[in-house]
């Protein structure tokens, strides 16, 4: 299999555990170039710890993760270099209050990769552009609504350009009519070729954009399908249940 056939990531018997209790049990899956893969199921799941192995902010304790088909959990990249490459978005937010929102996307830009200011700032405005707040450049995050305050962590995880995005839980935080604009960019994204891993019990943005979804519970993926195929039911009766619930 050449190297562009081969999967942009591909996770392999990942464990992890807290303690005693254990989160993950031998997941595996892969992610291709230009996919959207959506993480869904009942919380405490492991979706999100899922998520975190993936960049090395939560190290699985036994598996292996390959990422551009190098061995990241057996330190062929440095964790600091791999989030240069993997760009996340949390629950919420986590932008620094004294900087406004492109001085938050400019950020990284300027001290990792050496960008300098002029070119930074033109980079921050054209990414504000795309997440549709190109006027709020110079607003502080308490000037912003959550809606807006994620829409420039979101352009501030691709000024780094990254290979792949990380989304946990990117709305669950907001209220629901900033929602839908937060989901708007984020299915744009994937219908632009960026590939992006999601967590969320957004069915509709699962049913719009993602290529497969993974059905996770109690730390083990109990489903891997279609958007397609899960969504006309074509899943085992548990998944199905945990669909049915969500929608109703």
């Amino acid at each position: 299999m050449s190297s562009q056939q081969k999967p942009l990531l591909e996770m392999i018997g990942i464990d992890k555990a807290f303690g005693r209790q254990t989160v993950l049990k031998n997941c595996s899956l892969s992610v291709r170039r230009g996919e959207t893969v959506v993480l869904i199921g009942p919380s405490g799941s492991g979706k999100s710890t899922l998520l975190r192995c993936v960049n090395m902010l939560s190290p699985a304790d036994s598996g292996d993760v390959f990422f551009a088909n190098q061995n990241v959990s057996r330190g062929d990249v440095p964790p600091h270099q791999l989030r240069q490459r993997i760009g996340m978005v949390f629950q919420n937010y986590e932008l620094f209050a004294h900087l406004t929102a492109a001085e938050n996307i400019m950020l990284a830009p300027m001290t990792v990769l050496g960008v300098n200011r002029i070119e930074a700032r033109k980079q921050a405005e054209a990414l504000l552009a795309k997440v549709r707040i190109h006027d709020k450049a110079d607003h502080f995050p308490d000037e912003l609504s959550g809606g807006q305050q994620q829409r420039v962590a979101i352009a501030r995880a691709l000024a780094m350009k990254p290979e792949l995005m990380l989304y946990d839980e990117p709305t669950s935080a907001l209220d629901p009519e900033m929602i839908r604009e937060v989901l708007e960019v984020m299915a744009e994204l994937s219908a632009e070729g960026m590939t992006s891993m999601v967590v969320t019990h957004e069915m509709g943005f699962a049913r719009r954009a993602a290529n497969h979804i993974l059905f996770m519970e109690e730390g083990e993926i109990l489903e891997r399908a279609t958007a397609q195929d899960f969504f006309t039911g074509l899943v085992s009766e548990r998944a199905k249940r945990f669909l049915d619930q969500i929608l109703h």
